[in-house]
């Protein structure tokens, strides 16, 4: 794994569906999620501003604007409960 490429195959797997899709939208389609979804937890992992972004994840607008979006659409609501859904299946929550 290397130091921008963040989430595995399969990780990215379990919620690439829950991503939101551009389609009948008005402007730019979508940049590839799974690239703004890596520059968001390379964000929190380093803990560096925004604006210090590398430049491999794509504008920071860009992956900040997606951030806010997920926030606002309920996108990290259902990840969430997806995941926590499949951790409690297999027993590893109390």
């Amino acid at each position: 794994m290397s130091r921008t490429a963040l989430l595995t195959d399969h990780q990215w797997a379990r919620i690439e569906s829950l991503m939101p899709s551009s389609d009948g939208s008005a402007g730019r389609p979508f940049r590839d999620h799974r690239s703004i979804l890596e520059g968001i937890i390379y964000r929190f992992r380093a803990g560096i501003p925004w604006r210090d972004l590398p430049e491999n994840f794509g504008p920071w607008q860009t992956v900040w604007k997606r951030h806010r979006r997920f926030s606002c659409d309920g996108t990290w609501d259902k990840i969430h409960s997806r995941l926590l859904a499949e951790a409690d299946a297999v027993g590893m929550i109390d």
